[in-house]
């Protein structure tokens, strides 16, 4: 009997039912139209100044920024798209930019877009420096000559209308919040100029937002009036949600259920390439994984194709480094690891690790079934090289805050994806390897100065000289790929199963797992 069937015969899938669609179910009853979304993971940090998380998912319906990225297809280059701002253009160096801002756009306390809104709200993200803030890292100053014209002056040529999409950092905020700190936005309050707004926040459980009335944009035809973003960290109950109709989008369902999700006629199943990747960040703080022959080994000995054909059900991708194809920088010749625990071994004896009974902790996101199988056939691997791997399975807030709080108490061993900020190989390098002193994404703790200037001096690089900045990405990919700070796994697929009378669906890889909600009708 599996994990559904134990909560079915329990009467224990029912009742979480009834209980996580029960906000839904009262609204429903007044005819208004409902979005439920069942999310792995919560939301920690709503604001949006600082958050750098899944609530990405939440904010992108609430906020907005100036533009937006639009991926390519087979007969058409990606672009970047107008949103908050109609217009822009840059100076012939790349160092200033001009935006020129939509007119008519409200906040949902009322006030007007303006230039000094928007001034203000990357001030208020630079000056507090948290988060996604280092997008705006060549902002010297920000101009408002009148009410709808934004000049920005960089340090370095920029691609600011492509910096300006991304998915955290760039939200534009009301000028009546700008004063606000972090608990007033996690509180459940908002200033965005977004399609919906908050209207109530249960930390771990849920948000609810419903539509603004004033928005710019206005609604498609049978489009949403309320948008349920609920924490649904067990995939069987995210399954049972969304068979039953409780749900209408969940992603992060067991790979090998796709058949049957598929013939289901109720649902569809909407798969395409992603910008998503999952590695394992090894703690380069922990003896012996301070070493770089030990992390090697560790790679030898992890089963890549076996994970891909059993977790993916062969979707997936090898990754080459920490760069997905689609991104530009990504190194289509860079080494690939290949499994090998004869190599494994020798390794191992080298360092004086063959029969020491080492024990080392993994940890992954309790509801990710794709991080739960590489854990368990990795253990299986290192067993016979005479290395337990403890497996704990955490929350994903949890687990983040164990990796950030002290190395030397930190995991051995922790699974993380991550997916584009913006579009450039720089967010990758910086986020995930360039030194920290105090560590965010860069859970391995790898710190290498020669990669830090190098990937620091790439982007200066990249506004001008494209050319050359991606081979210096390149170098300072196989750099890591050489020091072994992580195991690279595979390209992950986006995945996303929607009922299917849910219309004008369509992912965006640029933005991971975000559903934009005003785009959809029913």
């Amino acid at each position: 009997m599996n994990r559904r069937d134990l909560l079915i015969s329990a009467g224990l899938a029912p009742f979480a039912l009834q209980a996580m669609s029960r906000w839904s179910v009262a609204l429903a009853q007044d005819g208004s139209r409902i979005f439920t979304l069942a999310n792995p993971t919560g939301f920690p940090d709503l604001d949006p100044s600082t958050s750098f998380s899944n609530d990405g998912l939440v904010l992108a319906n609430i906020y907005e920024t100036l533009t937006r990225y639009v991926p390519g297809t087979a007969d058409a280059p990606a672009t970047v798209a107008p949103l908050l701002a109609e217009s822009w253009q840059a100076s012939d160096d790349g160092m200033i930019w001009t935006f020129k801002l939509r007119q008519g756009v409200k906040f949902h306390d009322g006030a007007e877009l303006t230039a000094e809104a928007v001034k203000g709200s990357i001030d208020r993200t630079m000056q507090i420096g948290g988060g996604a803030s280092f997008i705006w890292s060549a902002v010297t100053a920000i101009t408002a000559p009148d009410a709808q014209t934004v000049v920005f002056t960089l340090s370095s040529a920029q691609p600011l209308d492509l910096i300006a999409s991304a998915g955290f950092a760039g939200w534009i905020i009301s000028p009546a919040a700008l004063e606000k700190d972090n608990a007033w936005f996690n509180a459940g309050n908002d200033g965005g100029t977004g399609p919906f707004r908050i209207d109530r926040y249960e930390p771990g459980q849920r948000v609810v937002a419903t539509r603004f009335a004033d928005y710019w944009g206005g609604t498609p035809e049978a489009g949403f009036d309320t948008a349920v973003f609920e924490v649904v960290e067990d995939s069987v109950l995210a399954q049972s949600m969304i068979e039953s109709g409780s749900a209408d989008w969940t992603y992060n369902l067991p790979f090998d259920n796709l058949d049957g999700l598929q013939a289901n006629p109720e649902l569809q199943v909407v798969a395409n390439p992603s910008f998503e990747n999952l590695f394992a960040l090894l703690n380069t703080r922990r003896a012996p994984l301070d070493r770089p022959r030990v992390r090697q080994a560790l790679a030898l000995a992890f089963p890549y194709d076996d994970v891909i054909a059993a977790g993916t059900a062969g979707l997936g991708t090898r990754s080459r480094g920490i760069l997905p194809p689609g991104i530009w920088g990504h190194d289509p010749d860079a080494p690939m690891v290949m499994t090998d625990l004869e190599a494994a071994r020798a390794i191992l004896a080298e360092e004086g690790l063959a029969k020491t009974g080492l024990e080392l902790t993994l940890t992954y996101v309790t509801s990710d079934a794709l991080e739960a199988l590489a854990g368990e056939l990795w253990k299986a691997n290192l067993e016979t090289l005479g290395i337990t791997l403890i497996l704990q399975p955490m929350s994903w807030e949890a687990m983040w805050e164990l990796s950030k709080a002290d190395p030397g108490q930190a995991q051995d061993i922790l699974l993380l994806y991550w997916w584009a900020t913006y579009v450039t190989p720089y967010d990758y390098l910086l986020n995930i390897f360039h030194s920290e002193e105090s560590p965010i994404f860069n859970l391995a703790y790898y710190s290498n100065p020669a990669f830090d200037k190098l990937i620091d001096e790439a982007a200066a690089l990249s506004g001008t000289d494209r050319a050359k900045a991606e081979e210096m990405f390149k170098t300072a990919q196989r750099m890591v790929i050489e020091d072994a700070p992580a195991v690279f796994i595979l390209d992950k697929p986006n995945v996303h199963i929607l009922r299917s009378d849910v219309k004008g669906y369509a992912d965006n890889p640029a933005y991971g797992h975000v559903v934009f909600v005003n785009d959809l009708s029913r």
